[in-house]
């Protein structure tokens, strides 16, 4: 199997639509196991959708290096080819000195080869400096090729590519124009959710033509000479291995509303003897299960359809209601909470206009406040479905939830702001609900006291 690493020299760098187009051309003629690095959930989507294979993240902040190469090792079982797509610029992580939580970090743990995706917008020779740069900053990490970005004429291409191939001696095998076409469609949390856009022909459209782009503008023959070759692995972790038939029945929430998953928990339940049955909260009606998860989102953005599915909200209240146990992440909290409340001006809206959502939790959220994101650390009590146990996350949204004083919280966090005052984890019959994301194999413990739960209600 060959592998490599994407990352940039900054955000903004275009890493994220290179590794789109890389991507699909390989995929073409290859099976490409995708990566991103670091807890996110939209640049994943485009990754599985090009591939055709779930799309895993590695993150040094919330994973140890067993965890991130158990993963690894899992997801590249049938692979030809292992692409990871880094975050930020290359050096970024959560600490000014310490690597934890940045794409070098990932990409000495799983020792690959670095393809730095360099902005080169206005500058030529500078370029080179900036490569000179980041070899010099920690020599560890190697960087063995450079894609150029933002490349106004071949005269800029090839300045920018003399100067770093004369200094520095590595290779710059593609240089992109700077194009509109470039751009795939934003929305207030990041780019749009392959998920919810696959089936508009004008999305499909963009994203193809990225591809065509990419793949005339760089040197996909280098691009692999450059990759590592690896050992492909031959055995599920025993982690990810299904042992028995499956006891349990554990419903998803996934449509265009609920899409924020890390892919490894669809394994994970498997193998942990949980039957994973798909459920839309915005078409169906609430599936029979032994447990149910609300992943995160844009509730908001579909707020009139799941107001409308009445069924659904009901059927979630009633569960509730009868100690099935439920776990919601932030898209999940809000649809969980009474009334979603959307604020003038937000997406042009001429007044504020508020949406009945299912109402476990006597709350309201509203929209929009300030944006958060960030890494969180924090402890879970005994009385929290997930059980007992310390937990690293992360926390990404632009809501306020307002939730009644004597609600119990099973969160405390160390680092991070979650619901109110580094509460986080609204507890309510067996129902958790939280801002807080977690990576199902840096948590496996607490997605398995989880699991537990649900069979122990039987």
């Amino acid at each position: 199997m060959k592998s490599l690493l994407i990352s940039g020299d900054r955000s903004g760098s275009g890493k994220t639509s290179i590794t789109l187009g890389i991507c699909a051309a390989l995929s073409r003629d290859n099976v490409v196991q995708p990566f991103k690095v670091a807890m996110d959930y939209i640049d994943p989507s485009y990754l599985t959708g090009v591939t055709g294979r779930m799309c895993r993240n590695l993150d040094s902040f919330v994973m140890t290096p067993e965890q991130i190469l158990c993963s690894y090792q899992n997801a590249c079982i049938g692979a030809d080819i292992a692409v990871i797509e880094g975050v930020r610029g290359l050096y970024e992580g959560s600490d000014a000195i310490l690597d934890t939580g940045s794409t070098a970090s990932v990409s000495k743990m799983l020792d690959q080869n670095v393809i730095l995706v360099v902005n080169a917008q206005s500058i030529t020779r500078s370029a080179a400096a900036i490569v000179k740069g980041f070899c010099a900053f920690d020599p560890d990490v190697k960087i063995k090729g450079i894609i150029l970005n933002q490349i106004i004429s071949e005269k800029h291409k090839e300045k920018a590519k003399t100067a770093i191939e004369t200094t520095t001696g590595i290779p710059v095998i593609g240089a992109i124009p700077r194009s509109e076409e470039m751009k795939l469609t934003m929305r207030h949390l990041g780019l749009v959710p392959f998920l919810e856009g696959k089936n508009d022909a004008e999305f499909l459209s963009r994203v193809n033509k990225v591809a065509e782009i990419i793949e005339r503008n760089i040197d996909m023959d280098a691009l692999l000479e450059l990759s590592k070759e690896e050992s492909v692995p031959l055995n599920k972790p025993l982690m990810f291995e299904k042992k028995s038939a499956s006891d349990v029945k554990i419903g998803i929430a996934v449509d265009e509303a609920f899409n924020f998953y890390y892919n490894d928990l669809f394994e994970i339940l498997p193998a942990l003897g949980a039957e994973v049955v798909r459920f839309s909260p915005v078409h169906d009606r609430l599936p029979d299960a032994d447990g149910y998860i609300f992943g995160g989102g844009y509730p908001e953005m579909f707020a009139d359809a799941l107001e409308k599915n009445t069924l659904m909200r009901d059927a979630v209240v009633e569960v509730s209601e009868n100690n099935v146990p439920i776990y919601a992440e932030c898209g999940g909290l809000i649809y969980l909470t009474k009334k979603l409340t959307l604020k003038k001006g937000w997406n042009n809206l001429e007044s504020d206009v508020s949406y009945e959502m299912a109402g476990v939790f006597d709350g309201e959220t509203r929209m929009p406040t300030r944006r958060v994101i960030g890494y969180v650390k924090g402890e879970s009590d005994s009385k929290c479905p997930l059980g007992k146990s310390s937990f690293s996350g992360h926390e990404f949204h632009h809501t306020d939830v307002i939730l009644p004083s004597d609600t119990h919280f099973s969160y405390r966090l160390s680092r991070g702001l979650g619901i109110r005052e580094n509460l986080d984890g609204a507890l309510k019959n067996k129902t958790l609900a939280s801002y807080t994301h977690l990576h199902p194999t840096a948590s496996f413990e607490m997605i398995k006291n989880f699991v537990t739960g649900c069979r122990s209600k039987n």
